[in-house]
């Protein structure tokens, strides 16, 4: 089962049930793999339930792949198992760090673009490859801080990750668009130089106002609606590069499925615009 250009949602366990009844045309599901690497039990054969009705994304949050050792080899061993089970169409992981010295942190933390990063995370990346079997893609992150230890733009990182490794791009416009507010760079001029031939998934998702600081410093919370400026910049990057499936991410403030199914269809209409030419043509 293969994902066409269509739009996708992050599946929660609240909503498994309208998830496993929902027939619309071209829906997949993206979950985060840690909540589903186990033996057995209640909710991995649920996954396989909705497995064989619906495309399935495993987006990762703990390979720590901006860390100072290798993926744990425990960690990467389950989440073959559950590759190898579930067959997804595609398996991502951020571009962070969550280990550090044998311990361990819940969040995904930045790092300094320097060139002994960038030897060490493409290590990290083509580990992860080899024992998976297949490529994975790799999510912008959310900047909050201004780090003066940089030595690479974060767009050429990126792009030479892609080429050293083989690995796909996933692009996070919210994150573009809150890092672009948080660190004062225009948004769209670092959107327009991402190389969108490498993008192989497109993350669209709400996010907040911080309670002291307001708009002067904006949160990926995944906690609200897409924002009409992350729209904007969705339509813009699909109207140069063309369709790409696309996610819609909430984790909190979690709507009913319907209103989830609203955004869905929002985004999916843009992409079936621009889809409709090519699809004449054929």
């Amino acid at each position: 089962m293969s994902v066409t250009i269509t739009t996708g949602l992050g599946l929660k366990p609240q909503h498994f049930d309208a998830a496993l009844c929902d027939r619309s045309d071209g829906l997949w599901f993206e979950v985060h793999p840690e909540n589903y690497m186990v033996a057995g039990g209640p909710r991995l054969r649920w996954l396989d339930a909705i497995r064989a009705r619906h495309p399935v994304s495993l987006h990762g949050v703990s390979l720590s792949l901006a860390g100072d050792a290798k993926p744990d080899a425990a960690h990467l061993e389950r989440l073959a198992a559950l590759t190898q089970r579930i067959e997804p169409v595609l398996v991502s992981e951020h571009l962070a760090w969550s280990a550090w010295n044998g311990q361990h942190f819940p969040d995904l933390l930045p790092f300094p673009r320097t060139t002994e990063a960038l030897h060490c995370i493409a290590r990290n990346i083509e580990c992860t490859q080899e024992r998976l079997k297949r490529p994975i893609a790799i999510e912008n992150p959310s900047h909050y801080l201004r780090l003066d230890a940089h030595t690479w733009d974060e767009v050429d990182f990126l792009a030479e990750l892609a080429y050293r490794t083989g690995c796909s791009l996933l692009l996070d416009i919210n994150n573009v668009h809150v890092s672009a507010c948080n660190l004062g760079y225009a948004a769209h001029e670092w959107l327009d130089r991402f190389p969108a031939a490498q993008v192989a998934e497109v993350h669209l998702a709400g996010h907040s106002r911080d309670p002291a600081h307001g708009e002067a410093l904006l949160i990926d919370s995944h906690d609200a609606p897409i924002a009409p400026e992350v729209w904007a910049l969705y339509r813009r990057f699909i109207e140069r590069a063309g369709p790409r499936p696309t996610l819609i991410e909430r984790d909190g403030n979690l709507p009913a499925f319907d209103v989830l199914m609203a955004e869905r269809s929002h985004a999916d209409a843009m992409l079936r615009r621009l889809l409709q030419p090519e699809e004449a043509s054929a």
